[in-house]
């Protein structure tokens, strides 16, 4: 009579079968039906809200001097466009905040992993770079002007100092949650120094490290805006914040509207076209995430 009776071989190799199997639907490519659904459909209902919320408003206050029509809005948004200056204001703002960003990056990385991986500084300077990440940034234009001058450097020095310790405090807080096994056993596979910081510290750091770039990019982009709304000088251009103030200096609400709208876009597209990416890509690096 033959034996009916499963072995454990074969019971573990259905399970793997079994997981193999979920993970394969898990991650099948998603459907143009799904796609509308769950990434484009809600925020086109979140902007339909808002416009239905503001029509709605607009007559209730009465007041173009304080809440401008969308009609209103949108026509500040036309003649900027038809006068070529829409796309020059935009690039101002971005060009100052990226390469700021990008040297806040290139200063505020060795400064957290020197921050992380020695007592002494960590000591003498983790809670001034604390202090640093919540002083306003606003705070930092009038000396910065004083100090530079009304010029693209006292910009830079401003999103410098707003951006440098968020970057620096997400990569200490990254080191800091690196399991002590892996540094071991970097070690022993000869991973010393800055083959070890570049092989496995910084790898293991990377969500507290890409945390902290993410906030120092909204310090950075919060840190421009203000240096710009504060420190008028033509040689300076027309950024955003410049924008802004001009539209608060003639009390044009079209235009006030047009430029926080303006700044709004610029902050949400630039996380969503770099930081979300790099953000998904780490976390279904570490198998958090699945891909979609």
């Amino acid at each position: 009579m033959a034996s009916t009776e499963t072995t454990p071989v074969q019971d573990s190799g259905s399970v793997e079968a079994g997981l193999d199997a979920l993970e394969t639907s898990a991650t099948g490519r998603p459907t143009l039906r799904q796609t509308f659904v769950n990434k484009i459909f809600p925020p086109i209902v979140a902007i339909a809200v808002v416009l239905v919320i503001w029509a709605v408003l607009y007559p209730v206050v009465d007041d173009p001097t304080k809440l401008p029509s969308p009609g209103a809005v949108g026509s500040a948004f036309q003649d900027a466009w038809l006068k070529g200056d829409l796309l020059g204001y935009i690039w101002t703002s971005v060009s100052r905040g990226l390469l700021g960003f990008f040297f806040a990056l290139v200063i505020g990385t060795p400064l957290g992993l020197l921050v992380a991986r020695v007592k002494f500084v960590r000591a003498a300077i983790g809670p001034i770079l604390s202090g640093l990440q919540s002083l306003p940034s606003v705070a930092w234009v009038p000396p910065a002007v004083i100090w530079l001058g009304l010029n693209n450097s006292m910009m830079y020095a401003v999103i410098l100092l707003g951006a440098v310790p968020s970057i620096a405090n997400g990569l200490v807080s990254g080191v800091d949650q690196v399991p002590p096994l892996f540094l071991r056993a970097g070690r022993t596979m000869g991973a010393t120094g800055i083959k070890g910081i570049w092989h496995v510290t910084l790898p293991a750091a990377l969500p507290g490290y890409v945390a902290g770039l993410k906030q120092g990019w909204a310090f950075s982009w919060r840190s421009l805006m203000a240096a710009e709304i504060i420190a008028n000088f033509p040689d300076l251009g027309v950024g955003l914040g410049q924008l802004l103030e001009n539209a608060r200096t003639a009390s044009d609400m079209a235009m006030v509207f047009e430029a926080i709208l303006l700044i709004l876009f610029v902050g949400i597209a630039i996380d969503l076209l770099i930081f979300s990416p790099l953000e998904r890509w780490v976390l279904r690096s570490r198998g958090l995430l699945v891909k979609s």
